[in-house]
């Protein structure tokens, strides 16, 4: 039995989930080679596990780097960081919000992979806008590679799994967990060079990609807002990050 086969037998099994997909290995959990074939065989998608030769260098650095990836669409828009840009944002959004990150993904979206998560809000919006602008896209899930969630983006699923990247490393129909976002945010911020926060809340998951970042040492630009709004932009500027306002500034950010 491949190595490769059985990672991808256990996370499948185990949904996706790290710390039982690691703790059936570290037990050595026996397993059939006949249910294995059989299960592996049965996906519709392709897979990248730890052990490829072109699993992303920049996932192996990361807490709890994904054993299994399952994908759609073209994996060499992650074969090199430093060309992706995450665009992301809160669910709930303003019509400034909306405003400038169809601005900066119009203008970056040819130079530039844009990466988002495929949410409500923010995320929809910046990948729209950079199907609209013939930009190269890669979405990462948090729900099962095949349950398109939330449903309204089914337009979106399709066609970026079609002719761009779609990701997860949950596998099949898995739920979209709430405990599934925090964990699709690491994968977001190993995937870019950069992210542009447009709009942010006080509670947003925005905050926990960015968390990522700085762990890794990348950078954090962040769209400002007015004073009176409680925008987490604001705060994450006066803590440091690049105040950007165009493409322009972030295309400079990361030359």
């Amino acid at each position: 039995m491949k190595g490769r086969d059985l990672l991808i037998y256990l996370a499948i099994k185990y949904r996706g989930v790290w710390n039982d997909i690691y703790s059936a290995i570290s037990k050595k959990e026996s397993v059939d080679s006949s249910n294995v074939e059989k299960l592996v065989s049965s996906l519709k998608c392709q897979t990248l596990t730890i052990l490829d030769e072109n699993y992303p260098e920049s996932f192996k650095t990361i807490y709890h780097p994904p054993f299994v990836l399952f994908y759609y669409g073209n994996i060499d828009l992650l074969s090199d960081y430093k060309k992706n840009v995450a665009v992301i944002g809160s669910r709930e959004y303003s019509d400034y919000g909306k405003a400038m990150t169809e601005k900066i993904v119009r203008e970056i979206a040819d130079k530039v992979i844009i990466v988002s998560g495929l949410a409500k809000g923010i995320d929809s919006i910046s990948h729209r806008q950079c199907l609209a602008y013939k930009g190269q896209a890669v979405a990462i899930l948090g729900s099962g590679i095949d349950n398109c969630y939330p449903k309204e983006n089914r337009d979106l699923y399709e066609e970026i799994k079609k002719n761009h990247l779609l990701i997860s490393e949950y596998p099949g129909d898995s739920d979209a967990r709430k405990e599934n976002f925090p964990e699709r945010n690491r994968l977001i911020a190993a995937s870019s060079n950069a992210v542009v926060v447009t709009e942010a809340k006080a509670k947003s998951g925005t905050i926990i990609t960015v968390g990522h970042m700085l762990d890794l040492g990348r950078e954090v630009l962040c769209v400002p807002h007015r004073a009176d709004e409680g925008s987490q932009c604001n705060r994450l500027i006066a803590g440091g990050a690049t105040l950007v306002e165009n493409g322009e500034d972030v295309l400079f950010a990361i030359r």
